[in-house]
């Protein structure tokens, strides 16, 4: 049986819900992946109005699609952020901008409401991010002391763990999208994060390889490696374009720009192999959504989520029970 065929709201966010659906369920979606990006969806007052959360269910519903999992990138942001950073003022609502303790405050409660959430809508995962207070010390230098790093997995443990005890109240499972910037970026960051929460069952990834490709990590090993902790996958693609005057790290070059040394592009149109990922998948046992994470900034939007629709339909085949020479044997 496939796999649900979702599409993440995060980039659509221009558009109306009514149209984004219409969008999704031309294109031959299944459902949505809902950010709160655009006003498609309030966190908080879905933990608390059990009419908000069926009114949501049934629009989606009129156009047949329906909600596997929702993005709570923005307030896990905040959790573990250093906070002074402007950059994210526009994460919180707007009576938090400029303050540090607020913005945080706001993540912790809009994340621990996002357990109760998804157990009103239904849904058995919420997407996200958890933020970093060690990220700016990636490279060492200041030479840093490992108790500065350590100390950074503490906080994260400190910060989530009361909010990983309202998911474990719920039954539901936060899927982090490992990702720079986050407690967790590559592989052995990942296996790092889960050591300082105990390996509780709560706390698993959303698996995008586009962020492991552009770093030399190999995505299938990140299968491998955690294959009970894959609770949620992204479709994204990228492309290293490295020419000799840029590198992996941007040059601070805005995405889209055709001097960075790499780029997000609409899956099919990058250098990432999906072939083995999908039989990584299939060995493992994944039956959850393939989630459409549409960026590319050469590329227009709707066009895109159309193709990439196209693309992940012919891409996710079933795994097999026999060996292909078994109608052989006597």
């Amino acid at each position: 049986m496939a796999r649900p065929l979702t599409l993440f709201t995060a980039q659509f966010s221009h558009m109306k819900f009514d149209d984004l659906c219409r969008l999704a369920a031309d294109c031959g979606y299944d459902g949505l992946e809902l950010a709160t990006f655009g006003g498609f969806l309030d966190i908080e007052k879905a933990a608390e109005d059990l009419k908000y959360c069926a009114s949501l269910k049934r629009k989606l519903a009129k156009y047949g699609l329906r909600l596997w999992a929702f993005s709570a990138h923005f307030a896990g942001q905040l959790v573990c952020d250093p906070d002074d950073d402007c950059r994210t003022d526009c994460f919180a609502p707007a009576k938090c901008a400029g303050s540090a303790k607020a913005k945080r405050a706001w993540g912790v409660k809009c994340m621990k409401a996002s357990a109760k959430a998804a157990r009103n809508l239904e849904v058995e995962v919420v997407t996200g991010f958890t933020g970093s207070s060690i990220w700016h010390l990636l490279y060492g230098f200041p030479p840093t002391p490992p108790e500065m790093i350590e100390a950074g997995f503490k906080y994260f443990a400190d910060q989530f763990n009361p909010i990983f005890d309202e998911y474990e109240k719920y039954g539901i499972k936060f899927a982090l999208e490992v990702h720079p910037t986050e407690i967790a970026f590559d592989l052995w960051s990942a296996k790092r994060a889960l050591e300082a929460v105990g390996n509780r069952p709560e706390f698993g990834f959303n698996f995008d390889p586009s962020h492991f490709f552009w770093q030399g990590v190999d995505p299938v090993k990140v299968i491998e490696t955690f294959p009970d902790r894959i609770y949620h996958c992204h479709v994204k693609d990228a492309a290293t374009q490295l020419d000799g005057k840029n590198g992996i790290l941007g040059s601070y070059l805005d995405f889209g720009d055709p001097r960075r040394g790499w780029d997000f592009r609409s899956p099919g149109h990058g250098d990432i192999d999906f072939e083995s990922i999908i039989r990584a998948l299939n060995r493992i046992g994944y039956s959850g959504p393939l989630s459409v994470e549409w960026e590319d900034s050469g590329m227009q939007c709707e066009y895109g989520a159309r193709e990439a629709a196209e693309f992940v339909r012919g891409l996710d085949f079933p795994g097999s029970g026999i060996k292909f020479d078994a109608a052989f044997k006597q």
